[in-house]
């Protein structure tokens, strides 16, 4: 499988007042396989969201190279078409709703790329179907629950058909609720339309879901992995800050208290399998 996102040697710095700098990346290198799912996890400050913000070039490297698609983003030219291919929501669903109705709403970015009507209404009614907003279509978005309107941001993007989605903490500001709504439409897209996910997450039960693992710290990757081998191995995420998810945590407990659990359980089914 090809990598849509090859991130090379990358370091990024910000400029603070004066000439102070603060590097928040420093030498990163990662692939992220067409049609994967892949969850950043890392403390505050680790460098996940600067680094998110390198795939759709809202960000360039101060060094190393990003290129999305064989597209470099450091160059001006191609920063369009990387945003066509990689679409980005954010935390508050409210900061990217622009229209007075849900259906407006999901038109608005393929308006701005100049798509025929016709072929916006029906790119429209089908991602509205597809999210599961479909009997929502007239309504105002700020009627909408807050996994409703998470989902109405991902609709936004999904409608301009994207290769990829890189999604910056979706579910932080949502409650139970709204975040198993926004997790399904996410984990539908990946698993039937193939589009690739990049899920960033303090909630490390949302990790879980991935493919893969990339778990960083202080702008460096620490580890990479899939999530029986961060989760039920080695690695001690408490140390990074990061807290253990239930179920690998109760069998970390059960198996000091002389349990013979095997590692890498990460579900329910699997711990109460390992005990019978």
């Amino acid at each position: 499988m090809e990598a849509i996102i090859q991130v090379r040697n990358l370091t990024h710095d910000y400029q603070l007042s004066g000439n102070e700098m603060i590097r928040a990346i420093e030498d990163l290198s990662l692939e992220i396989e067409e049609g994967s799912y892949v969850a950043l996890v890392g403390p505050n400050g680790s460098g996940k969201s600067t680094l998110a913000r390198h795939f759709n070039a809202i960000l360039t490297p101060t060094s190393g190279e990003v290129m999305v698609d064989g597209l470099s983003t450091a160059d001006e030219q191609n920063c369009w078409e990387i945003r066509r291919r990689v679409g980005m929501v954010f935390q508050n669903p409210d900061n990217q709703i622009v229209a007075t109705t849900v259906e407006e709403d999901v038109a608005f970015g393929l308006e701005n790329l100049g798509v025929a009507p016709e072929l916006i209404r029906r790119r429209v009614a089908e991602t509205l179907d597809m999210i599961g907003l479909s009997s929502y279509a007239q309504q105002p978005p700020h009627l909408l629950s807050g996994g409703q309107k998470q989902k109405l941001s991902i609709a936004g993007i999904i409608a301009m058909r994207p290769r990829c989605l890189v999604l910056d903490e979706p579910t932080a500001m949502l409650d139970p609720r709204g975040r198993t709504e926004v997790l399904g439409t996410v984990k539908q897209l990946n698993s039937q339309e193939k589009i690739t996910v990049v899920h960033i997450t303090h909630f490390m039960e949302e990790a879980l879901e991935a493919d893969q693992v990339v778990v960083l710290a202080e702008g460096k990757i620490v580890r990479i992995g899939e999530p029986q081998e961060i989760f039920g191995g080695e690695l001690n995420l408490e140390e990074l800050g990061l807290e253990v998810p239930t179920v690998p945590k109760l069998a970390h407990i059960l198996r000091q208290g002389g349990l013979k659990i095997p590692d890498g359980v990460l579900s329910m089914e699997q711990l109460v399998n390992s005990l019978c």
